[in-house]
């Protein structure tokens, strides 16, 4: 039976448990504005060539050293942004119950976020940050203005979700993301405030499940990198711990681990995987590039194809739909390899149609898939 069909087969006989678990999601928030860089403009409006990579756009650039130049970005939408509030979506939209915490607007909410706080229990700590987000046919962009994630810390996670209610909802919780590691400055030292004062108060939950996700460490030092990556593997005390990385971050992570390079292929992959597990005491490791995905756990290794696609409608948030999807498998109790299938297949369909799915849509998707 190939893993297709064991997936939509454990998909189908475990979905109804999806109903029944509770999602803590954070700590991060943006404002995304989908951008396509204009190469030449013909008329108003869409009428114009894009730049399409970003090695042309590179090049635009480099040819104003000295000078000046003009690029337009035309914008093509304004959505919900940040690793957080994107993986919250997709976990809303395949029915899970949950709770954000995070930077989605003060004194209100940014209206980008309205719907999802329409549909689970949402916590703003400060103002969002803002993406524009150029996508090119190689590759995306992601221009940010990041400053009121400075104000993320665990003083401000006390003073706005107070101590008592903060380890309610973590005890609530049959899956505690904590995302974008990368542009929240303090979120280490978040991380060492819920291992060492938080969760010792707050009861073990059975099956409990910690995904990490760092969001592009390059901009971080390797000092940095090593004690996050250190810190991350003291929560195992509270439960399993699954640290998911895409094929770059992989890449990172590995280096600075000592372990130099892997060839990106299926044996590569499983290996980078394996070797970042063993290193950090993790019970899973993700690496998952654009063409296919493989884990690591403590018994074996496991890889899957992706559905890929040569033109995608939207690339911002493929990840986190990934991320999203494996999750939702892994607190539905799903094999790791159907964990896998339900990860490509939720940033499969969303890459496509520009839609986070519901677990109806991934059981056509997977039926469907060729």
């Amino acid at each position: 039976m190939d893993f297709k069909t064991r997936t939509l087969q454990e998909l189908r006989g475990r979905r109804s448990t999806l109903t029944s678990r509770h999602a803590l999601v954070g700590f991060d928030g943006f404002v995304d504005t989908i951008v396509t860089p204009v190469a030449q403009r013909a008329g108003q409006g869409e009428n114009f060539t894009p730049i399409g990579t970003i090695a042309e756009f590179g090049q635009r650039i480099l040819a104003a050293a000295g000078k000046s130049t003009n690029i337009e970005f035309y914008p093509r939408m304004d959505k919900l942004g940040g690793n957080g509030p994107i993986m919250a979506n997709a976990l809303l939209a395949q029915g899970t119950n949950l709770t954000y915490i995070g930077a989605l607007g003060n004194p209100v909410l940014n209206p980008v976020f309205a719907d999802m706080a329409a549909r689970s229990e949402v916590i703003s700590l400060c103002d969002p940050a803002a993406t524009t987000a150029a996508e090119f046919t190689d590759g995306k962009l992601m221009l940010g203005m990041m400053k009121s994630l400075d104000e993320i810390t665990p003083a401000k996670i006390d003073e706005v979700v107070t101590p008592q209610r903060y380890r309610e909802i973590l005890g609530a919780a049959d899956l505690i993301a904590l995302v974008n590691w990368t542009m929240i400055p303090n979120m280490t030292s978040v991380f060492v405030d819920l291992v060492e004062r938080v969760l010792p108060q707050v009861p073990v939950k059975p099956g409990r499940v910690f995904f990490f996700d760092l969001a592009d460490p390059e901009k971080r030092s390797r000092a940095d990198l090593v004690y996050a990556l250190e810190t991350i593997g003291r929560f195992e005390q509270f439960g399993s711990v699954t640290l998911g990385l895409n094929l770059k971050e992989a890449q990172q992570v590995y280096s600075v681990l000592g372990f130099g390079t892997e060839e990106e292929t299926e044996a590569g992959l499983r290996a980078m995987a394996a070797k970042i597990r063993e290193r950090l005491d993790l019970t899973t490791v993700v690496v998952h590039p654009k063409e296919s995905a493989a884990c690591a756990n403590r018994t074996d290794t496991y890889w899957v194809p992706g559905p890929y696609v040569a033109k995608p409608l939207i690339t911002t948030g493929a990840g986190d739909h990934f991320n999203a999807g494996f999750s939702a498998g892994q607190i539905m109790g799903l094999a790791p390899d159907c964990c896998l299938g339900v990860g490509v297949c939720t940033s499969g369909h969303y890459v496509r149609t520009g839609n986070s799915p519901t677990l109806a849509d991934l059981e056509t998707f997977l039926a469907n898939w060729k």
